[in-house]
């Protein structure tokens, strides 16, 4: 079954350049289409698109609002992967902080795009995470957000679920990470559901996020 995607930005010709780039791809089918955030939640309801690509800026609702609204009240949301013009932009963290599943840049080239798409589908590993790191540096709170903190102490991570999520952090897949621990695929998965389960995230890229923000992984 190919990946469907449901484009959402205010700007026609972005949405039509990343149809074209889409559409090419044997995997992927572009689902439906929106101009604002606001249109989304009936949209997905409707399309159950595997993957939502959102602007982060629009007019009646953005995408942190609008990535907000699906996982509150979507009963199995779709990923969800922004939009964005400036990639060191407080608006591209707080929408990862909202749920996000990463980011892509709309300068970027047809072969990223396709790759983002992909990578977020598949949830087995973080996209751009130099770029998440950076942005954690510059956005999150010094010496971690006290609420992320208390999440991280009452998860009681195991030492290897400890490593599993500090590989997670700087951007290993799954399999990646099996290699440098010198285990089983199926064990990493395994940890990566348990660190998952622990924290509350819903996916590895809101697990980073929460080790960023309490300090457990250091942004620098």
């Amino acid at each position: 079954m190919p990946v469907t995607v449901l484009l959402v930005d205010d700007e026609p010709l972005v949405r039509a350049g990343l149809r074209a780039v889409l559409e090419a791809q044997p995997d992927i089918e572009v689902a439906g289409e929106a101009a604002d955030g606001a249109a989304v939640i009936p949209l997905v309801r409707q399309l159950r698109p595997d993957v939502v690509a959102m602007d982060v800026r629009m007019p009646l609702l953005d995408g942190i609002e609008a990535t907000r609204a699906v996982l509150r009240t979507v009963a199995e949301p779709p990923k969800i992967l922004v939009v964005t013009t400036f990639e060191n932009d407080e608006y591209v963290y707080e929408a990862l902080r909202a749920g996000a599943d990463g980011f892509l840049l709309k300068r970027a080239r047809p072969a990223e795009i396709v790759h983002a798409v992909r990578l977020v589908a598949e949830g087995e590993s973080l996209l751009f995470p130099a770029s998440v790191r950076q942005l954690a540096a510059e956005y999150g709170e010094d010496g971690g957000n006290r609420a992320a903190r208390a999440v991280m102490e009452r998860a009681q991570l195991t030492e290897r679920e400890a490593d599993v999520l500090r590989l997670m952090a700087r951007g290993l897949s799954n399999a990646e990470i099996a290699a440098r621990l010198v285990v089983g695929t199926e064990t990493v998965k395994s940890h990566v559901s348990a660190v998952l389960a622990k924290l509350g995230a819903r996916d590895r890229t809101q697990a980073v996020i929460a080790a960023y923000e309490s300090g457990f992984v250091a942004p620098g």
